[in-house]
């Protein structure tokens, strides 16, 4: 209790050292109560896509700022004709300074799908036991949904002001690849309801030993661009009694092992350069010194190889990789295949486009008869945003206000999240939890998802340390 109290008064010291104006800045851990409630209601409305409804949960959300006082002009549930139940909601929070252009707070609210008969305890029943929450999003995505919900209920309860508007986006559709995409949407045909100069996203938590203690904390700039390739060689075929050289499979396996071998050039960021830089400084040798190596001179490709070598977590953000998923071909026991074909997925470094990447694939396949052809393709690729002070300074305030000592690392996600969509429309997002959790990633998409409910409370503070500051000025 002591140390939550000396964690207030910092950040009550800080925040008004901001010079922010609000009516009453309360501690950031209060209200616990409230949260757990909207925390839990969230949870337990049911976002998957084959059976849920992600327009209920943004009703039920909109009702619980409806309550804390928002009017209704400043609550919107924008659902695309076409898909009733995968509505979005957007609220905003209107600042006192026009000049100061609108922050975003951004979380999608679908699931991925949990089967009930898998799980140890129902997906779609939120239970605490041993310090810990488990549902199906317990994690992803809706800790921070509904810390972004319950954070704007307080600032209207208690009267806060902020300099720069607060907007808050809920959005369906990011974990069903091909599904009606809220976020997109938005961008596209309601982009006045969240223009912003920056968003703060998913993407980036807190990484926790053995032990539990707190190893690092991530702040993510920018994404690898995920992309599929389709590898395709066709053929007249014939009886199997009557072989050939020219074998569709044959052909195309050799395409897929001169895939498998290639490996893409290294690359660097802001971010992937200042995560290895705080890395060397976490990791032994001979690893740590490469790491602090190559953040210094990307072109020193031994311990590049080194640290790609060491971890395959590592290698995926260094450069763009391609990976064969998937293959089918044939059409019968007895004949020689006429058509085969397989999908190559690729996790493409921020800055390449998907047709250098085809072109790169044709170059390494290196062989007329096999075809690659691009497959959907999820939204433009573009830069990643850059680390400005304007991010970093709050950032790192806030997080050394409830961990103190522990490192602020930047990140380049490997993964894919909401912010593809915002980054290229020149909406800079910057993913930031302040939840820390264990190296699988709490379970997230796969059985028993959990998060640890000291984890939870402490990112809950942080974020709201965070907002406070960031709309300040």
């Amino acid at each position: 209790m002591a140390r939550r109290m000396a964690l207030a008064s910092t950040a009550l010291g800080m925040l008004m050292g901001a010079g922010m104006a609000t009516a009453q800045v309360s501690d950031p851990r209060a209200g616990e109560s409230e949260f757990r409630s909207i925390y839990r209601e969230l949870v337990e409305t049911n976002t998957t896509l084959s059976a849920g409804n992600c327009t209920l949960a943004s009703e039920r959300m909109a009702a619980r700022l409806r309550a804390a006082g928002f009017p209704e002009s400043a609550l919107h549930i924008v659902v695309e004709p076409n898909h009733p139940r995968e509505g979005n909601l957007v609220a905003e929070l209107t600042g006192s300074n026009p000049s100061l252009r609108p922050m975003l707070l951004l979380a999608h609210i679908d699931v991925v799908e949990a089967n009930r008969a898998d799980w140890e305890r129902d997906p779609f029943v939120l239970t605490e036991e041993n310090g810990m929450f488990y549902a199906r999003g317990a994690a992803d995505d809706k800790a921070q949904a509904a810390i972004w919900v319950d954070m704007l209920a307080r600032f209207r309860r208690e009267g806060y002001v902020p300099a720069r508007t607060i907007r808050m986006a809920l959005t369906c559709g990011e974990e069903t690849s091909g599904a009606f995409n809220g976020a997109e949407y938005l961008v596209n045909q309601r982009r006045e309801l969240i223009d912003a100069e920056f968003a703060l996203n998913e993407g980036a938590n807190g990484l926790l030993d053995a032990e539990g203690r707190h190893v690092m904390l991530n702040i993510q700039a920018g994404e690898k661009f995920p992309q599929n390739y389709r590898l395709e060689v066709t053929n007249p075929g014939g009886h199997s009694s009557r072989p050939v050289k020219d074998n569709a499979i044959t052909r195309l396996s050799q395409a897929l092992i001169r895939v498998g071998a290639h490996d893409f050039a290294y690359e660097t960021t802001d971010a992937t350069r200042g995560y290895f830089a705080a890395m060397a400084n976490l990791t032994p040798a001979p690893i740590g010194p490469a790491m602090a190596r190559f953040a210094a001179n990307p072109a020193d490709t031994a311990a590049a190889d080194m640290i790609a070598a060491a971890n395959p977590s590592w290698n995926g953000v260094m450069r763009t990789t391609c990976v064969a998923t998937m293959i089918e071909g044939g059409h019968a026991t007895n004949a020689l295949p006429q058509r085969v074909r397989a999908n190559v997925n690729c996790r493409i470094f921020p800055g390449t486009t998907v047709e250098q990447i085809r072109q790169a694939l044709i170059a390494v396949v290196n062989d007329p008869q096999v075809t690659v052809t691009t497959l959907e393709t999820r939204s433009p690729t573009s830069p990643p945003p850059p680390l400005t002070e304007a991010i970093m300074g709050p950032a790192r305030r806030a997080a050394e206000t409830v961990f103190p000592g522990v490192p602020l690392v930047p990140l380049m996600a490997a993964g894919g999240t909401d912010g593809a969509f915002l980054n290229p429309a020149g909406i800079p997002t910057y993913g930031f939890s302040g939840i820390f959790g264990s190296a699988d990633g709490n379970g997230a998409h796969g059985l028993n998802e959990r998060i640890g409910v000291r984890a939870l409370m402490d990112g809950r503070a942080m974020l709201t340390i965070l907002v406070r500051d960031m709309s300040s000025h």
